[in-house]
C-alpha cells in the first residue's frame, strides 16, 4: 500500500487520483466512508456510538508544480505548489498530468562545461527554471494536451535500500500518514474500542492546512491526531538539537510545531501509553512548519490535539527515506491509544 500511495500523483489541489486509490484501501476496513466537499476522505469505525469521536488523519497531497506558461520553443514555465528548495530541483524528472494523459519531462539545467566559476557558486532561482518535454514549439506542447493549470509531480520509484527495513520514495510526506490511518483501522477490525474513529486523510495541507479546516467542520471531533512526518536528524550537516529524531528509533510525537502547541495532557497520555505498552517513541520539535493539527485544535470551543508520525530523511524533495519499523510501531501505539481513549480520558484532556 505504501508503495502504491507513494507512486500515485496528487499535488495539493489535485488529489483526485491518489484519493480514488486511497479510498480502495479505506473501504474494506471501515464501516462507512465519509467525505467532505474539499476532497478529504475518512473511514468511520464505530466502537461505542456514544463514546468520544476521534479524528485521525494524514494528508493526501504532496508538494508539486503547476504549469504556468509554455514558451514559444515548447518549454514549460511553472509555479511551485508547497515548499520547495531550489537546490533539490534541477535535472529531476517530473510528470505533467494533462487532459490527454501524462507527459514526462525534466527540469532543465545548464551543463557544468558552460558554467563560469561564478555561476557554479550561485543558486539557480526557481523563477528561472523550466521543464523540457522534448518538443520544439508551443504548438507541439499544446497538441500533447499541455495547458496552463496542469499539475506536475516528481517521478521517483519506491525502492528498498540497503537495510531491508529502510525505503525511499516520493510523497512520503504524507502518504505515510495516510497509510497509518488505514493500518490503525485494520488493527481495530473486530476489536472493541470505547469511541468512534474517523481515520483517513485531508487535502491541501502543503498550501496552508486547508483541507484540515473543512474536514474538522464536517466531522466535529472531540479529539484529533494529525498524522504527519518529522525531520530525521541523523544525517551529516544537521545539528543534533535542530532535529531530535533518528530512523529506526520509533515513531515521533511533536512537542512543538509552528501551527500548534499540543494539548499537554494528551501529549502525556500518549507518552504514558507508549511506556505501558513498551513501544519506542521519540519526540520532535519543528519550528519551521505546521501540521493539520493547527486547524483541528481550534475547531469549536477547542479540540485536544497532537501531531504524530514517522521521522523521515530528505522531505520536500523528489525522494525521502523512512524506516518500516518506525511506521509499524506508530500503528501499534495509535491502536493502543484508541483502545484506551474513553470519556474519562476525554474529560481529563479537556481539564486544562
Amino acid at each position: 500500500m505504501i508503495r502504491a500511495l507513494s507512486e500515485a500523483h496528487g499535488a495539493s489541489g489535485f488529489e483526485t487520483p491518489v484519493r480514488k486509490l486511497y479510498q480502495t484501501y479505506l473501504e474494506p476496513v471501515s464501516d462507512e466512508i465519509v467525505r467532505d466537499h474539499f476532497g478529504s476522505v475518512v473511514g468511520k469505525k464505530v466502537g461505542k456510538a456514544d463514546g468520544p469521536s476521534i479524528l485521525l488523519a494524514g494528508h493526501l497531497d504532496e508538494i508539486g508544480l503547476l504549469t504556468k506558461a509554455i514558451t514559444d520553443e515548447g518549454f514549460i514555465k511553472f509555479q511551485t505548489i508547497g515548499g520547495w528548495w531550489s537546490q533539490v530541483m534541477l535535472a529531476q524528472r517530473v510528470t505533467i498530468q494533462t487532459r490527454k494523459g501524462e507527459i514526462t519531462g525534466i527540469i532543465g539545467s545548464k551543463p557544468p562545461h558552460l558554467l563560469s566559476a561564478k555561476e557554479r557558486d550561485e543558486v539557480v532561482k526557481i523563477k528561472d527554471m523550466f521543464i523540457d518535454i522534448g518538443v520544439s514549439s508551443k504548438a507541439e506542447a499544446e497538441e500533447l494536451g499541455v495547458r496552463p493549470g496542469d499539475p506536475i509531480t516528481p517521478i521517483s520509484a519506491f525502492v528498498q535500500l540497503g537495510n531491508p527495513n529502510v525505503y525511499m520514495g516520493k510523497a512520503l510526506d504524507n502518504r505515510l500518514g495516510c497509510a497509518t490511518a488505514v493500518e490503525v483501522l485494520r488493527a481495530l477490525k473486530g476489536q472493541d474500542h470505547p469511541n468512534t474513529l474517523f481515520a483517513g486523510a485531508t487535502t491541501q495541507e502543503e498550501v496552508g492546512l486547508r483541507g484540515a479546516q473543512t474536514l474538522v467542520h464536517h466531522i466535529k471531533p472531540d479529539v484529533s491526531i494529525a498524522l504527519d512526518v518529522g525531520i530525521s536528524g541523523d544525517t551529516p550537516g544537521i545539528d543534533g538539537y535542530d532535529a531530535l529524531s533518528a530512523l529506526g528509533k520509533g515513531p515521533i510525537l511533536l512537542i512543538y510545531d509552528g501551527s500548534m502547541l499540543p494539548n499537554p495532557r494528551f501529549r502525556d497520555f500518549i507518552m504514558d501509553t507508549a511506556s505501558d505498552a513498551k513501544i519506542p517513541l521519540q519526540v520532535e520539535s519543528i519550528a519551521g512548519g505546521g501540521t493539520d493539527a493547527g486547524r483541528f485544535h481550534m475547531y469549536g470551543s477547542g479540540v485536544p490535539s497532537v501531531a504524530f508520525g514517522c521521522t523521515t530523511r530528505y522531505i520536500h524533495s523528489h525522494a525521502a527515506v523512512y524506516h518500516q519499523e518506525d511506521f509499524d510501531h506508530g500503528v501499534a501505539l495509535l491502536t493502543e491509544v484508541i483502545k484506551r481513549l474513553d470519556h474519562g480520558v476525554l474529560n481529563d484532556l479537556r481539564d486544562l
